[in-house]
């Protein structure tokens, strides 16, 4: 769950004011409403928007969106089929998308994007509607912000002038054998940056001065990193076998998707299964490695290619193990922009059984790239092929 930040000078926005933005967007508030119950200007509210919304586009290169000249259009009968009345104009036929078969297709937007509020937060037509959505999610604009701040700090905040002068002062005295503290004690006033930000300019390597002309910096050794210190199992919270089975009791006619990684050798390729009970389909992936980056970009493209419709309808819940790649569900369960596209679940430790068909699929896997064999050398279609023979026989 996104954790709420704050601004202890109260300047910007929080993460818990662009919540009660996208609400009020989503409940038709006018800007004006809005700034009032923020206790902002209006002017910001607009801003915020502006710079915080992003677009779902329509897959164009299928030309699922509408046209830009689909209103004044008079092309008839583009799919020469004979139930195709030549008096009709494509445009109005409910039986075929002209923008398939027209080669004039352009594609259009709507036009109430142009005027506040600029998003599709509050209108009731986004369902039917055929241009690109343009969406206000706190989420997203919250992550969009920090992204502004963090990059508005990278760098080096010192002007080339300053540099030069900061060498002439800097560097004879470095040479001569002075330590940093000896530097600022006897010129102090006539630096512009901290002693920080000085070591950080000479290992950058801004002056002529280098790390060796430090007394002491070349003595230390690297300072050695900590440990990383085990995560704790908050991504367990809702998720046990025992919540599974209450989830699917209520939702009874959604298909489990049972998930599971194959290992090759050990710092090599890795195979994520994907098993529908239902039907006993599987579907297998290749992956450079068992990582949550690797599962995470997985699901990425499954959602580029079927559609967020697509994956809440064939991927509604999903039961895994607790292997380290799956240990982010937060990120599997929500696309780029912060939406649902499907629900996590796991098994009880040392219980695989309860996953038990994907576990029996395996073997077939097996019988093809026994263990301890490396998947370096397969590609996406090797894999797809034995998925195929696999799913014949299963």
């Amino acid at each position: 769950m996104k954790q709420e930040r704050t601004q202890s000078n109260h300047k910007n926005l929080t993460y818990q004011d662009r919540l009660n933005i996208e609400e009020r967007l989503n409940n038709s508030y006018t800007f004006t409403q809005i700034a009032e119950e923020l206790c902002r200007n209006p002017k910001t509210i607009s801003r915020e928007i502006k710079r915080g919304y992003f677009t779902r586009e329509k897959n164009h290169d299928l030309r699922k969106g509408s046209c830009a000249h689909l209103s004044e259009c008079k092309i008839t009968n583009l799919c020469n089929n004979t139930y195709c009345r030549k008096d009709v104009v494509c445009c109005k036929c409910k039986i075929r998308t002209c923008s398939q078969y027209c080669d004039s297709y352009t594609p259009g937007s709507c036009s109430r994007l142009l005027k506040p509020p600029f998003v599709c937060n509050p209108c009731k037509r986004y369902t039917p509607c055929g241009f690109d959505k343009r969406w206000y999610r706190a989420s997203y604009a919250d992550d969009a912000y920090h992204h502004r701040m963090i990059n508005s700090r990278m760098g080096v905040d010192i002007t080339p002038e300053e540099i030069y002068e900061l060498d002439q002062l800097i560097t004879p005295l470095l040479v001569k054998g002075q330590s940093i503290s000896h530097i600022y004690a006897t010129n102090g006033d006539s630096i512009k940056c901290s002693r920080r930000s000085l070591y950080s300019y000479i290992d950058m390597g801004l002056f002529k001065a280098r790390n060796i002309d430090l007394p002491r910096k070349v003595r230390y050794k690297p300072r050695k990193k900590k440990k990383d210190i085990k995560a704790n199992q908050v991504y367990r919270v809702n998720r046990t076998y025992n919540e599974f089975e209450k989830y699917i009791g209520i939702n009874l006619d959604f298909d489990v998707v049972e998930m599971d990684v194959v290992k090759g050798t050990k710092e090599g390729k890795v195979l994520l299964t994907l098993l529908f009970r239902q039907s006993n389909l599987m579907l297998i992936f290749l992956m450079d490695r068992a990582s949550q980056e690797c599962v995470s970009k997985v699901f990425d493209e499954l959602t580029n290619r079927i559609g967020l419709e697509g994956m809440r309808k064939l991927f509604p819940v999903i039961f895994s193990d607790y292997g380290g790649e799956f240990k982010d569900p937060w990120t599997l369960e929500k696309d780029s922009y912060g939406d649902d596209r499907t629900k996590i679940f796991y098994c009880d430790p040392y219980k695989s059984y309860q996953k038990g068909k994907i576990e029996k699929n395996h073997e077939f896997i097996r019988y093809i790239l026994p263990k301890g064999k490396s998947f370096n050398r397969l590609n996406q279609d090797d894999v797809t092929l034995m998925t195929n023979h696999i799913n014949s026989i299963a």
